[in-house]
C-alpha cells in the first residue's frame, strides 16, 4: 500500500458516523411523535370509559346521562364529540365519543385523537 491510499480514506468514518447520528435522530423523532399519540389515545379511551359510565349511572337515576358525560369528560381533559341514549330506563345503552388534543405541533397531522366508549345499566 502507498501513503496516498491511506490519505484517501482519511475522515471517512466521521461521515459514516454524521450519518447514523442523522438517521438515529430522525428515528427518535418518529417515536417521540407515535408516543405523543399513544398517550393521546390512552387518555381519550380512558375519558371515553368515565364518561359513558358516568352517564349511564346517571341516566339510571333519572337525569340526563349525556350531561353528565360532557361533565365528566370535561374533568378528564377531554370533549364529547357525540353523545346519545338509545333504550329505556331498564335497558339502555350511552354511547359518548369524545376527542383529546393531540400534543404535536406539526403540520398537516391530526390535532385530536378521538375514542368511543358504551354503557348501559349500571348495577
Amino acid at each position: 500500500m502507498t501513503r496516498g491510499c491511506l490519505r484517501s480514506e482519511l475522515g471517512s468514518a466521521s461521515v459514516l458516523m454524521a450519518g447514523i447520528i442523522g438517521v438515529v435522530v430522525a428515528l427518535s423523532g418518529v417515536a417521540l411523535i407515535i408516543a405523543g399519540y399513544a398517550v393521546g389515545y390512552h387518555r381519550a379511551r380512558a375519558a371515553a370509559d368515565l364518561s359513558a359510565l358516568s352517564g349511564a349511572a346517571a341516566y339510571q337515576e333519572g337525569r340526563d346521562g349525556c350531561a353528565q358525560a360532557t361533565e365528566t369528560s370535561r374533568q378528564n381533559g377531554a370533549r364529547v364529540e357525540h353523545c346519545d341514549v338509545v333504550g329505556d330506563v331498564i335497558d339502555f345503552v350511552v354511547t359518548v365519543r369524545v376527542s383529546v388534543i393531540a400534543r404535536t405541533r406539526i403540520p398537516h397531522l391530526p390535532r385530536a385523537v378521538n375514542a368511543e366508549a358504551h354503557a348501559g345499566p349500571v348495577h
